[in-house]
């Protein structure tokens, strides 16, 4: 429904040396749970030094692909509905209010998130490529879409990345609503001026938050929908991170009360 990526244990394990790269690591992961497999001193995880494009010591210099995505019923990328790709002011770094001739401000948490764009061959960071960056609000509501905010376009912006292929968004933190776990909506796409057609579009994922700070977001003022729900599902049970989230889920620093700040490393 959301991904493409959906012999006895001496086989296997000799087959995850020999295929090296060629491996999907949620694959392997879920090998690893499935017969034991102890894998402490195989090489699984290209990229240790995403910015840099070195390898990790096996000579093979590679980056696990982005898993593949879906984009959900509220893209507002033409796709289903609604556009903000042509609209004038959709390239910026804060996307919480809104724009194009429309008002309003989304209220939560504050949450920078900060991607890095590499290349899956060879890790090399990937400059001048775009990113389309989308979730919902404090109430689990997707402006465009959701109902008494279809005459807003914020938490929607789109950024070029910069030389050593990062863009950064300053947002707030999402709502968990119903049937899903915490998550970013995110598109990549070859250049900023091919980021006007979602046809150009070169992957399609989503960012996946961790309990521990969904934990301490959800106990403050204005999420208190957010507590019920996420006692109700977990990653294992989404229905896009269940089969593994290893490589969607953000890594947090900060604080509540001055600002949380979500990292992540997208190999295209």
């Amino acid at each position: 429904m959301h991904r493409n990526d959906h012999d006895d244990f001496g086989g296997l394990q000799r087959d995850l040396l020999a295929t090296g790269s060629a491996i999907n690591r949620r694959q392997a992961l879920r090998a690893a749970a499935t017969f034991g497999v102890s894998f402490a001193g195989l090489q699984l995880f290209g990229c240790s030094d995403s910015t840099t494009g070195t390898d990790d010591g096996d000579g093979d210099e590679s980056c696990s692909l982005i898993p593949n995505e879906t984009a959900g019923p509220f893209p507002g990328d033409g796709s289903n509905g609604p556009s903000v790709l042509n609209a004038t002011g959709v390239v910026r770094s804060d996307i919480r209010s809104s724009f194009a001739g429309l008002t309003g401000i989304a209220g939560g948490t504050l949450l920078t998130i900060e991607l890095t764009i590499v290349s899956a061959s060879t890790c090399a960071p990937l400059a001048n490529r775009a990113v389309y960056i989308w979730h919902c609000d404090q109430q689990g509501r997707y402006s465009l879409y959701s109902s008494g905010i279809t005459n807003q376009n914020y938490l929607r912006g789109v950024q070029e990345t910069d030389a050593n292929g990062r863009v950064t968004f300053i947002s707030i933190f999402p709502a968990c609503y119903q049937g899903r776990w915490p998550h970013i909506h995110f598109e990549v796409y070859p250049s900023l001026s091919a980021a006007t057609n979602v046809s150009n579009k070169i992957a399609t994922s989503q960012i996946a938050l961790p309990k521990a700070t969904c934990d301490l977001v959800y106990a403050t003022s204005g999420y208190q929908q957010s507590v019920a729900t996420l006692a109700q599902v977990s990653l294992a049970t989404d229905m896009v991170f269940s089969d593994g989230s290893a490589l969607e889920l953000a890594t947090i620093s900060g604080t509540v009360a001055t600002g949380l700040n979500a990292t992540l490393t997208v190999a295209v």
